[in-house]
């Protein structure tokens, strides 16, 4: 004998539509068919739109009635009459239908499940975890998300950008964790976007943040919808944009950009390290020709005698000052990497792999660069690749030209000079009013500095 429902379905109905305020993706229909009427709920985002058009409002003006009609839904496997209203929510999370007739609340299940678009993540690898990617449809990526993260506090709000392009954007948070001052910033100024076409994530970064001109990120893109669910369960605020296989995730700190998902999948002690390395590969990538041209022209006393006379020798036959050396050796990278994203991608890696290996030794053999050079550019082209983001490393990238601009004019004190300076900058920096340089103990519920930026 089957269990009688006790759900009242006018109060079931009441009570879903406070749960789900604020909630853009939820899709309510009334059908009527001379004197009878129902009302079907769902998620957009969650249910396949062809299953409910061919089982339930086709068959609804087919049938005689509405008890024949509601035998008909009973008879697929995973119909169900929820006994409490949390029930029907959560099934609803899942990729469930409801159907409120006068009497009776239904469950008809027609999940989507989106598989055959989703690519493996091609920016965020992972050793273990999740592999899929968000693709450039925003319906798909906020069916990802939603079924991660299956709570009713989760909020969905629609938006458009652009007055040419009139892009679609998703707006998702936790509403019991989210700030409310930071959404209603971000809200605020994706209102005042005033670009005629907004294609990318980052059109909508350089139109939203202040101020313009910066050297480092203060907002995170991301193609993994773990990390975007991670985000939104800290009490961030997601951004989907249309035509964007990312995320935009805000606010986001210095440490977030150093955060792999691998720091979560593995132990504590294990996390922990591999941050430590990233910490450690920025200060290299950053510090390290600086140093070079430092101890080369200005400050050789402070390294031990056969370190100096080493690094002499090795320079004996190089033609020009240190400085001019690290430049060309930099330069001559940075063209090798930007050529190795411009390339096809069948011969890239090995296009730019044997020009890297001929230019390194057709100059050292020509005398133009010392062979500690080569070791030294090396090094410095593999820290800055172990940095998770690109965006913080192409920050990273230009950087240390200012530090060895600062190191040969004014040798190891002009390196000190620009790590307080770096230092200041980064402390001065707000993203949507958080301290940029806050690194540990983040809790977004709590009110902080409430200044734009």
């Amino acid at each position: 004998m089957k269990k009688q429902n006790k759900l009242n379905p006018k109060q079931a109905l009441a009570w879903l539509h406070r749960q789900l305020k604020g909630v853009s993706d939820i899709e309510e229909r009334k059908l009527k068919k001379g004197f009878e009427e129902i009302d079907i709920i769902y998620f957009k985002s969650m249910c396949d739109p062809v299953m409910i058009n061919n089982h339930l409002i086709n068959r609804f003006y087919e049938l005689d009635d509405v008890p024949l009609y509601l035998e008909f839904i009973r008879s697929f496997p995973k119909s169900l009459e929820p006994d409490r209203e949390e029930d029907m929510l959560r099934n609803m999370l899942r990729g469930a239908v409801a159907i409120f007739t006068r009497d009776k609340v239904l469950l008809f299940d027609a999940e989507l499940v989106n598989t055959s678009s989703i690519q493996p993540a091609s920016t965020e690898n992972v050793i273990q975890g999740p592999d899929d990617s968000f693709t450039e449809n925003v319906e798909v990526n906020l069916n990802l998300i939603r079924h991660r993260y299956q709570s009713a506090h989760l909020k969905s709000e629609y938006m458009t950008a652009g007055r040419a392009s009139q892009t679609r954007l998703i707006i998702l948070y936790d509403d019991t964790l989210v700030d409310k001052t930071i959404l209603e910033e971000v809200k605020n100024r994706l209102s005042d976007i005033t670009s005629d076409v907004i294609q990318s994530a980052s059109d909508i970064e350089r139109s939203t943040m202040h101020p313009h001109w910066r050297l480092f990120p203060t907002m995170m893109f991301s193609e993994r919808p773990d990390r975007t669910v991670m985000n939104i369960s800290q009490g961030k605020i997601a951004i989907l944009v249309d035509n964007t296989g990312y995320s935009i995730l805000v606010p986001s700190i210095f440490n977030d950009f150093f955060t792999a998902m691998d720091d979560k999948i593995q132990l504590p002690p294990i996390g922990w390290f591999l941050k430590a390395i990233r910490y450690i590969a920025l200060f290299l990538t950053v510090l390290l020709p600086a140093m070079y041209v430092a101890f080369t022209s200005y400050n050789p006393e402070i390294l031990r005698m056969q370190i100096s006379l080493l690094i002499a020798g090795s320079r004996a036959t190089v033609p020009y000052p240190s400085f001019f050396e690290v430049i060309f050796m930099l330069l001559a990278m940075e063209f090798l990497t930007e050529a190795s994203v411009r390339l096809p991608k069948a011969i890239g890696p090995t296009a730019t792999t044997v020009g890297g290996l001929i230019l390194g030794t057709a100059a050292t053999e020509a005398g133009l660069v010392s062979n500690i050079m080569i070791i030294l550019v090396s090094a410095v082209a593999i820290t800055n690749f172990v940095i998770p983001f690109s965006m913080m490393s192409m920050g990273i990238r230009v950087s240390k030209y200012v530090f060895i601009l600062l190191a040969s004019t004014f040798g190891l004190v002009g390196i000190v000079l620009g790590m307080v300076a770096m230092i200041t900058y980064l402390t001065s920096l707000r993203t949507f009013g958080k301290p940029y340089l806050k690194m540990f103990a983040m809790d977004w519920r709590k009110k902080g500095d409430e200044r734009s930026g």
